[in-house]
């Protein structure tokens, strides 16, 4: 079974930097395309940083240069490092995989940036 876990979300400060992990079980991130999601309220989920197979990166314009997308495949994990932290980044974020089509979302991990 795939399963993908989120931790690292929590309450910050602008400014501040979070960084939030995805380890997965069941499916090898090495052998997939992993992405970060995210959803605020109001607003439609989408796509914040993703990594290929190879190793590609790509990002959401709002958050180029503050956050960066890496894995470990080594500990089947995904990390987001989030930096300079704005009111607009709250959000429920995602991890996901997707591996011949097929994807797969974790639960989800709340970021709230705030005074």
């Amino acid at each position: 079974q795939v399963q993908l876990v989120e931790s690292g979300g929590g309450l910050v400060q602008p400014g501040g930097s979070l960084r939030l992990s995805c380890a997965a079980s069941g499916i090898s991130i090495s052998f997939s395309h992993m992405g970060w999601y995210r959803q605020a309220p109001g607003k439609q989920r989408e796509l914040v940083a993703a990594i290929t197979r190879g190793g590609d990166t790509n990002y959401a314009g709002s958050v180029k240069g503050r956050f960066t997308i890496s894995r470990d495949n080594a500990k089947n994990s995904v990390y987001l490092q989030m930096n300079l932290l704005k009111f607009e980044d709250t959000a429920v974020y995602y991890c996901n995989a997707n591996r011949d089509g097929r994807a797969t979302w974790g639960q989800g991990t709340q970021v709230t940036v705030s005074s």
